[in-house]
């Protein structure tokens, strides 16, 4: 099968294209057959080695010291159930899925094999496989921190870097929440942004957002970006502030895909895409996305299908 090996830590010159064995499902793991796949900020991190200092012993221990000791990237999918090993019961073939890889990651390849108690969860019906695979990283990520922070019906909340994977779908679940939604992120994604469902946005490039008249009970950094100390001077009395960078990985869980599947069939939730790219073309994905001005995310189509994506 074809599969993107990252052949070392550096710049997305490491990915190639590369011929390798295609995987056999064990009795716990089921065979699927990718569609499509994203470049994610995860992807971005382990392709480059972005670690802070004082992590990067152990990252490397973890991750491998010269290379990734998993060579295939990609955290996030959607696909086909091809196969099923002799135990699993909750998938059959012929299921169309999606996924959270995680750090197992295995997206850049025509199949992977997956753990059937791994992140998975029915592909949305009304969503194409690039749709769908464009859903759990930004999805899971964005709800996982939005809960840390309290977010409620009627709080005020600030997504800073509301045009990435992350912010775009922080915008819309903050909404459905119930929400007032502020958006921070460059003029000419205003229009877009609002039509995610912002009451507000603001510049972050001019706007000092601390001295806006505005305080806020959640202000959510989907960047890392954000001045640390600016985010908390806008916050309310008992007010939350909570980001992407150092506050730790996201904890999923199943029912969190399962939920997203619920907002994405009822249109309250709808993956934003900027690029499409194919396979053999994901290091121009990764330089594009490396350049920081992507809005939402970037699909890798792996595999063609007949239906209408």
């Amino acid at each position: 099968m074809k599969a993107i090996l990252c052949t070392r830590y550096g710049s997305p010159d490491v990915l190639q294209l590369a011929d390798i064995r295609k995987p056999t499902p064990k009795d716990h793991e089921v065979l699927i057959k990718i569609h499509a796949t994203t470049v994610s900020a995860g992807d971005l991190r382990v392709r480059g080695f972005h670690s802070p200092l004082l992590m990067w012993i152990p990252m490397r221990l973890f991750l491998g010291l010269r290379k990734p000791r998993n060579p295939i990237l990609g955290a996030e999918i959607a696909g086909e159930i091809e196969s099923v090993g002799s135990r699993v019961s909750r998938f059959r073939p012929g299921d169309r899925i999606f996924a959270l890889t995680g750090l197992r990651l295995g997206g850049y390849a025509e199949y992977t094999c997956l753990p059937e108690k791994a992140l998975i969860d029915a592909k949305p019906g009304n969503l194409g496989y690039d749709e769908a695979a464009a859903i759990p990283f930004g999805g899971t990520t964005a709800l996982y921190f939005l809960r840390k922070g309290n977010i409620r019906k009627g709080c005020k909340a600030l997504i800073y870097g509301a045009s990435g994977a992350v912010g775009t779908s922080a915008v819309q679940l903050a909404r459905h929440f119930g929400a007032e939604v502020t958006a921070a992120c460059s003029a000419a994604n205003f229009d877009w942004v609002r039509s995610l469902g912002a009451d507000r946005v603001i510049d972050y490039t001019k706007d000092d957002f601390s001295h806006g008249g505005v305080r806020y009970d959640l202000v959510f950094d989907a960047v890392g970006k954000a001045d640390k100390r600016t985010c908390k001077q806008a916050l309310a009395p008992n007010g939350k502030y909570v980001t992407v960078d150092g506050q730790g990985i996201a904890k999923v869980k199943a029912e969190d895909l399962a939920f997203l599947r619920e907002l994405a069939e009822t249109g309250t939730f709808r993956p934003v895409i900027d690029r499409r790219y194919p396979l053999e073309r994901i290091a121009e994905a990764h330089r594009y996305a490396d350049t920081g001005r992507k809005r939402g995310n970037l699909v890798v189509t792996v595999a063609r299908s007949n239906e209408n994506d």
